[in-house]
């Protein structure tokens, strides 16, 4: 067992290179779904009816696939429609799109809970329009919603391990192509497993320190 992760060891660079993979996948994926996540939050929450009931409608239906289905349409499928994708950009592709989904949800339910009363008093100062998105509804949004934000953050580091079926180049495809080739499943998993802890603790205490700050705003 010694000899098995001394294996690993040797071949850490690989390791590494999907560690890589996947904190990009996930930072730049995460990113794009909050951005994207934000316009479809106003969307559900426009005084039309109409556009509430499409948009709720389009949110329901990407939260009811599975994410590893998402990625074998948007690798396999897309092509069909003249969209050649490589398998890192259908990865990242995937990812956005369903967890777009989740992130406006998640601020809607927020949205829901905020007071109106700073909405109406910025309102009566001038606030209107993007103004008053980016001012001060967002950073209302944004500082409650933190757990749930790092919770979908935890979320899309353990979606990237579905990418391996792609074959994008993250860190469960890393650790599958070390025991694949030196045959030492249990350390190479073992040491990934490790690595999507740590990673996901650095979340979780990223979260805490904005719950601090948003409880010093108060």
């Amino acid at each position: 067992m010694t000899r098995d992760f001394g294996v690993v060891w040797e071949h850490a660079d690989r390791l590494v290179e999907g560690l890589l993979n996947t904190i990009i996948l996930t930072l730049v994926g995460a990113s794009l779904a909050l951005l994207i996540g934000s316009l479809v939050a106003i969307l559900l929450m426009s005084s039309s009816r109409p556009v509430r009931l499409i948009s709720q409608g389009i949110v329901d239906l990407m939260r009811c696939i599975p994410f590893l289905m998402l990625a074998y349409l948007a690798y396999y499928g897309l092509p069909s429609l003249g969209l050649n994708l490589d398998n890192w950009t259908a990865g990242l592709f995937a990812i956005v799109v369903y967890n777009t989904a989740y992130m406006a949800e998640i601020m809607r339910s927020i949205w829901i809970g905020l007071g109106r009363e700073s909405i109406e008093a910025a309102t009566a100062f001038g606030f209107r329009g993007p103004r008053l998105y980016t001012r001060i509804i967002f950073p209302q949004i944004f500082l409650a919603a933190s757990p749930m934000i790092g919770n979908q953050l935890i979320q899309i580091i353990k979606d990237t391990a579905f990418l391996t079926i792609i074959a994008v180049p993250e860190l469960t495809h890393a650790a599958s192509s070390i025991q694949s080739q030196y045959f030492v499943p249990f350390a190479a998993f073992i040491a990934a497993v490790l690595i999507y802890w740590a990673l996901c603790m650095l979340v979780e205490a990223g979260v805490f320190v904005v719950e601090r700050l948003a409880e010093v705003r108060r």
